[in-house]
């Protein structure tokens, strides 16, 4: 599998991405006449993208973890806030669904993301592996060439 070096690789800040262009779509409409809704609905949109993107450059595996949380929980806030513009008829049935699918999409692939980053061997930068180094081989090396070259081979 190849890793990913860069967070618009991931298909959750895609999708993120796309339900960010939906809400703005939706709120671009006329019909959308709450304004505190339409900044919050937004606001709310553009976290996930964000937050992944945010957790992905903070380079633990920790910090990751629990930026796509946060994520995860603002997609149900965009969710939530859907269901209010439906109700006060800002929207149509059909954006409604199509908002929920969105969120739905999305909320799914950020908790499949966030299982695999869990449960992934690369910790982040800051955990990377680095040997200790063997005083007794520069010891070995100098006092004793021949011993030093059957243990470690030419270096």
């Amino acid at each position: 599998m190849a890793s990913i070096q860069k967070f618009e690789d991931l298909i959750c800040w895609q999708k993120a991405k796309a339900l960010a262009n939906f809400v703005y779509d939706i709120t671009d409409d006329s019909k959308f006449r709450d304004p505190d809704l339409k900044r919050q609905i937004r606001r709310a949109a553009t976290s996930p993208m964000s937050n992944i993107a945010e957790g992905f450059d903070r380079g633990t595996q920790a910090e990751f973890v629990d930026a796509l949380f946060i994520a995860k929980g603002e997609v149900g806030e965009v969710r939530s806030q859907l269901y209010i513009a439906s109700d006060r008829r800002y929207i149509d049935i059909s954006k409604f669904r199509d908002g929920l699918k969105l969120t739905d999409e999305c909320s799914r692939l950020i908790q499949s993301f966030s299982e695999k980053v869990k449960g992934g061997s690369r910790r982040g930068l800051q955990f990377k592996h680095i040997p200790k180094a063997d005083p007794a081989k520069e010891l070995i090396k100098q006092y004793a060439p021949e011993v030093y070259e059957r243990m470690y081979g030419e270096e």
